[in-house]
């Protein structure tokens, strides 16, 4: 087996399930969720994830194993003489801005880490937490410097390569994220009124869906299953060729699933319990979520395990972000990991300076009247993420052979071309049509 190559189908569905989950499951679905009205949201998401995501997911599995090279050169072998390249370009780039952001939030993750394990985040001076997260993000050395510690945890991973640092890093913590998460769970299930979350979160109220509800759930599904940045292109690309990508797909995404239910079930429950609003924003987990595990026994123990799971969580999905940008630059050459790796990670962590300063020193500084980190995420999540997923379906469906189409999706399966024809339905008219009408309609 090639050194480049994943070990096992389970280590890379570890890795591709890590990638997927990260914070776009645990940290942004909960708080987006919150913000668009619960159980309606959800339940859109849902659908959108299992149709539609499911069927682009399967589109850059088969075009990464297909070519086995990663983000730009994939497309450009098997379209030499398009411009379809640019989808990788365009991928790399939505990847850089959204892990400038997200590590962000990482290393605010990381921030309140260190202060939980005093006991600082569930008991603040005067039991006020939003003065506390206000605190810490105003700190511009003390999320600078837990910032730039996120970035190098990453960087210290990927610069081992796929089997001996993003592998071997998934391998261990993704079963310890969900072992946490299911102790959080229970807790939160436990809480008197706690059914009034699990209402909000699971019932839903179809009459508030607008175009732009629609469009945050597309959003949210490809941000959920890393899709549209071709990072799945990238992680497919180490794949051997016997693999059952199906079952592989499914696989990812039915642990995306079951994330986003444990997530709403760890967090919406106490939040009802204790009278809280849902509709925080980027800041639930840091304002809202302290105030819970402050009012439960042992709260700080708990507090302190949902950080961690968090770090895992973050983590997870930092390595694929930044593997998607390195592996062209690497391109089998190696020994030129090290490099690229620490090259790529700094520069990340420089263009994260401006989200990070967003709710302190640049508070005051609006980019078309929102502040410099909600920006950046908007144009990640709701046009680049879809636009590149429009251009992804595209290209396997128009210009990739029909016949390598089904000889990739169907090697390693026993499924017959039933599933091919539904998939190849799916990838060249359903999706793309879907994704210009949610735009039309948000327009």
């Amino acid at each position: 087996m090639a050194s480049d190559q994943w070990t096992s189908r389970i280590g890379f569905i570890l890795a591709a399930a890590g990638s997927a989950i990260g914070l776009g499951t645990v940290w942004r679905l909960p708080y987006v969720a919150g913000t668009e009205g619960g159980g309606a949201f959800f339940l859109i998401f849902l659908v959108l994830l299992l149709t539609m995501g499911t069927a682009l997911l399967l589109a850059e599995f088969v075009i990464g194993r297909h070519t086995q090279e990663g983000a730009i050169h994939a497309y450009k072998r098997i379209a030499p003489k398009g411009q379809w390249q640019l989808v990788g370009v365009l991928g790399m780039i939505a990847a850089f801005l959204l892990l400038s952001f997200y590590s962000v939030v990482g290393g605010w993750i990381l921030a309140y880490l260190v202060r939980s394990f005093g006991g600082q985040v569930t008991n603040p001076p005067g039991g006020d937490y939003n003065a506390l997260f206000e605190t810490i993000t105003a700190n511009p050395w003390e999320v600078g410097a837990a910032h730039l510690a996120f970035m190098i945890m990453t960087i210290l991973v990927v610069q081992k390569g796929i089997r001996k640092g993003i592998e071997k890093a998934s391998v261990y913590m993704m079963p310890a994220l969900f072992i946490l998460f299911a102790v959080l769970v229970v807790r939160s299930l436990t809480l008197d009124g706690a059914w009034e979350g699990v209402v909000f979160f699971l019932q839903p109220d179809l009459s508030a869906v607008t175009g732009e509800t629609l469009l945050t759930a597309l959003g949210q599904a490809f941000f959920s299953l890393s899709l549209g940045v071709s990072v799945m292109v990238t992680y497919s690309s180490y794949l051997g060729k016997n693999e059952n990508l199906p079952r592989s797909a499914w696989s990812v995404v039915l642990l995306t699933i079951l994330t986003a239910f444990m997530a709403g079930l760890a967090i919406f429950p106490g939040v009802f319990a204790f009278d809280l609003q849902p509709d925080e924003g980027p800041e639930l987990i840091f304002t809202i979520l302290p105030a819970v595990f402050g009012e439960m026994t042992f709260g700080a123990l708990f507090f302190t395990l949902f950080m961690i799971l968090m770090l895992f969580a973050t983590l997870t999905s930092a390595f694929s972000l930044v593997e998607i940008i390195v592996k062209p630059l690497v391109r089998g050459k190696e020994q030129k990991r090290v490099k690229m790796t620490w090259i790529v990670g700094l520069l990340i962590f420089a263009m994260g300076v401006p989200s990070n300063l967003s709710f302190g020193v640049l508070a005051d500084w609006n980019v078309f009247g929102d502040i410099f980190f909600n920006q950046v995420d908007y144009l990640v999540s709701n046009i680049l993420l879809p636009t590149g997923a429009l251009f992804i379906s595209l290209f396997v469906a128009w210009r990739m052979r029909k016949e390598d189409l089904q000889e990739e999706l169907l090697r390693g399966s026993n499924r017959g071309t039933g599933l091919f024809n539904t998939w190849f339905f799916a990838i060249r008219y359903v999706v793309p049509i879907a994704i210009v009408v949610v735009f039309i309609s948000m327009i």
